[in-house]
């Protein structure tokens, strides 16, 4: 997408806060001194068979760009690739009933949207949110001494895979679904009761290559600990067999020359932090005191445990070290 838009003539308005500079997870357009509109688009290919739950998965997944700018989600309009003549439309009406269950879950309003007849199934929303224009995280803002908070395992990418091949755990698969479905609004919440620096949220770059482009737009250099890093069960077991989506190595021969490990993180179990995300959850910089009253007030709203993975240091040789 990088090279496609460099030829063009893409121009700086005074009210447009954030735009295609820094790849960001959404656009944000200032309306007055006190509020500014938050706008993304995202749609998915089917990740799990029932396709309530696809409707919920890739509507969360829409929406999360928004949560992670620190705005609230305001309207949602439908984006459906559909093949009428190979599947009832009672798929597509129950794919859009789990969307219209997040989109209801989130406190926004369907207003619309647009279908196409294509021979992939495809669903996702275009969001419309709302943010104050001082209150905006983006991407680039970490600071040296920033810890890094992560809200949801990784694994997803993997998992799905497994499921592909008719191999994955029913246990396993239900435990990635029901992460996937999860919306990130609790995590923003409990990001407004802080002073955070920055924020992304993990998808289809992975965790490695969404914290590049964090410490590349911040100019410093990202410390992970492998350890910490929280990870879906039957993630590992999976990647030793091989079941591992095609993007993680396409993210790894992107990303990867810009990223060093020690020797303590097992060769095989590399691969795992450049999965691509489906609905993952938020990374979060910020100063190391917040960072704990972080991890407090989201264990207090009880969906789930968010995990201390890493810091920002000045910058080094390597973006990221992995240790």
């Amino acid at each position: 997408m990088d090279k496609a838009l460099k030829p063009l003539p893409l121009e700086r308005h005074p009210r447009l806060l954030v735009g295609t500079e820094t790849a960001d997870d959404a656009g944000v357009f200032k309306l007055s001194e006190e509020m500014a509109l938050v706008q993304t688009v995202d749609f998915i290919t089917p990740i799990v068979d029932d396709p309530f739950l696809f409707g919920q998965i890739a509507a969360a997944n829409s929406l999360s760009d928004v949560y992670a700018m620190g705005g609230k989600p305001l309207t949602a309009l439908n984006v459906i690739g559909f093949p009428r003549l190979s599947l009832d439309l009672s798929i597509l009406t129950e794919i859009l009933r789990g969307g219209l269950e997040k989109i209801h879950e989130a406190g926004a309003v369907l207003v619309g949207g647009h279908t196409v007849e294509d021979a992939e199934l495809k669903y996702g929303l275009s969001v419309t949110g709302t943010v104050h224009p001082r209150k905006i995280l983006t991407n680039k803002a970490s600071q040296a001494g920033d810890v890094l908070v992560l809200t949801k395992p990784i694994g997803t990418g993997i998992i799905s895979t497994a499921n592909k091949a008719e191999m994955a755990d029913g246990e396993y698969l239900r435990g990635a679904a029901e992460s996937m479905a999860r919306l990130n609004d609790k995590a923003s919440e409990a990001m407004a009761q802080c002073r955070v620096h920055a924020c992304t949220d993990i998808t289809g770059f992975g965790l490695l290559g969404h914290v590049s482009e964090m410490a590349r737009g911040s100019g410093l250099t990202f410390r992970l600990f492998y350890s910490r890093i929280p990870l879906l069960p039957g993630a590992k077991e999976y990647s030793a067999m091989g079941m591992v989506p095609g993007g993680a190595y396409c993210n790894q021969t992107h990303f990867g020359p810009e990223i060093s490990f020690s020797e303590k993180v097992p060769e095989m179990e590399k691969v795992i932090l450049y999965d691509p995300q489906t609905s993952g959850g938020l990374l979060i910089a910020l100063p190391r005191a917040e960072g704990e009253k972080f991890l407090r007030v989201f264990g207090e709203k009880g969906i789930g445990d968010a995990s201390l993975i890493g810091e920002v240091v000045p910058r080094e040789k390597s973006l990221v070290i992995v240790e």
